[in-house]
């Protein structure tokens, strides 16, 4: 099992749209192909996306699993209903709660 440290490869992504947000917290999960999968989208709840200004961050264990989700989300989101913000190597999950 990845712990939080292992969970180093991160996106940011900006949505407008709450639906798209959950959407995209699904394709996360989806996306982390071995491994914690909740440790993926972890601190992605409504109340952190309103508190960051529609903006959530991702982490994942592999960089292929970033791609994943960026690649899938182009193939099957609307275009311009969400935009990636920035992407990081060394940003490790932090535990929530």
């Amino acid at each position: 099992m990845t712990t939080h440290a292992d969970h180093r490869f991160s996106v940011s992504i900006f949505t407008s749209d709450q639906a798209i947000l959950y959407c995209l917290r699904a394709l996360a999960d989806y996306s982390q192909k071995s491994g914690n999968t909740r440790i993926v989208w972890g601190g992605t709840k409504r109340t952190d996306w309103e508190q960051n200004n529609r903006t959530v961050t991702f982490h994942f264990s592999d960089p292929s699993y970033r791609d994943i989700l960026l690649a899938t989300a182009n193939r099957v989101l609307p275009a311009g209903s969400w935009k990636q913000v920035s992407t990081s190597d060394n940003n490790p999950a932090k535990p929530q709660g």
